[in-house]
């Protein structure tokens, strides 16, 4: 991506990234408590779900932290895919968690429990406005970090839950439908489970080094193959060194082999890539067609 998405990423201190763990952690004892004194399990699935906030923001804390890290002889690309390593735990915790409430519906199903719904609602209230605190703090880093824009959904997810409880406890004061709290936890699992599945793939793609979503190679082939002077390119290879940066690196055939002209072949070609492709970084070997070894991707080479 660009300078500019890196800076908005910035523009968020760590300082709000630690008091939004301290008032979710807070906010998760306070309904833990509330859930026991009111028998109510969807007020502790909610209660869980913050403490997932809570750890998935102090684990995006600390790879943050150490993402700011410069490369080393160790890492000679930096260390900003730390913070995918942690997207990749925060989220596979979600979905366990949320299969974990599932499991917990059922068995109060088959064996119900008594719930004071005044408790419910109070507690409740008070986590939707805490909710929709911690989704403003982190919210103008979600708009450039996998892992902030993951903790502000579950944050976002979060107040909605709030919402089903209030309205969950209200049912159980107005007509003793205690029902309607096991129907809302399910649905605050299936939500919980839904965001952890929805967001897991392209942090997957990106730590395996796939190819970005936005970008077509076929279309950045043929824009490297209309740079003056190349013949055709060879062994492409297009990935993603952290979640704001990428890297390509190919073998061009040039039309004329010299160190001049190869130069300007990569000096044009990183610009056009850096300008309408947003790859920042690119390394190119020059050779003749015929010294170029077969290409491992055929469908990126033509046949003259």
């Amino acid at each position: 991506m660009s300078a500019e998405h890196d800076h908005s990423s910035e523009n968020m201190s760590d300082a709000r990234l630690v008091w939004a763990v301290i008032v979710n952690v807070g906010l998760t004892v306070v309904q833990i408590l509330g859930g026991i004194v009111s028998g109510s399990l969807s007020l502790i699935a909610d209660a869980l779900h913050n403490f997932s906030d809570a750890a998935a923001l102090g684990i995006a804390l600390f790879a943050r932290r150490i993402g700011r890290r410069p490369a080393d002889k160790l890492m000679t690309f930096g260390y900003a895919r730390a913070e995918l390593i942690a997207a990749l735990i925060n989220l596979t915790t979600l979905i366990i968690v949320g299969f974990y409430l599932i499991i917990e519906a059922l068995n109060r199903f088959i064996h119900p429990q008594p719930i004071e719904g005044w408790t419910v609602v109070i507690v409740a209230s008070v986590a939707l406005v805490v909710d929709v605190i911690t989704a403003l703090m982190v919210y103008s880093g979600s708009k450039s970090s996998l892992n902030i824009k993951a903790a502000f959904l579950h944050n976002v997810s979060d107040a909605l839950a709030s919402v089903g409880v209030i309205v969950a406890g209200t049912l159980i004061i107005l007509y003793n439908l205690y029902v309607a709290d096991l129907i809302m936890t399910l649905m605050i699992a299936a939500y919980v489970i839904f965001q952890g599945f929805s967001i897991m793939p392209r942090t997957v793609r990106l730590l395996m080094g796939a190819v970005p979503d936005d970008v077509e190679i076929d279309r950045i082939v043929a824009a490297i193959r209309k740079v003056d002077g190349v013949k055709d390119i060879h062994h492409v290879h297009i990935w993603s060194i952290n979640e704001h940066s990428r890297a390509l690196e190919a073998h061009i055939v040039l039309q004329e082999i010299s160190l001049e002209v190869f130069e300007t072949v990569k000096a044009a070609a990183r610009r056009m890539l850096s300008q309408d492709h947003e790859i920042i970084h690119a390394t190119f070997e020059a050779c003749l067609e015929e010294d170029c070894d077969p290409d491992i991707i055929p469908e990126h080479r033509t046949h003259n």
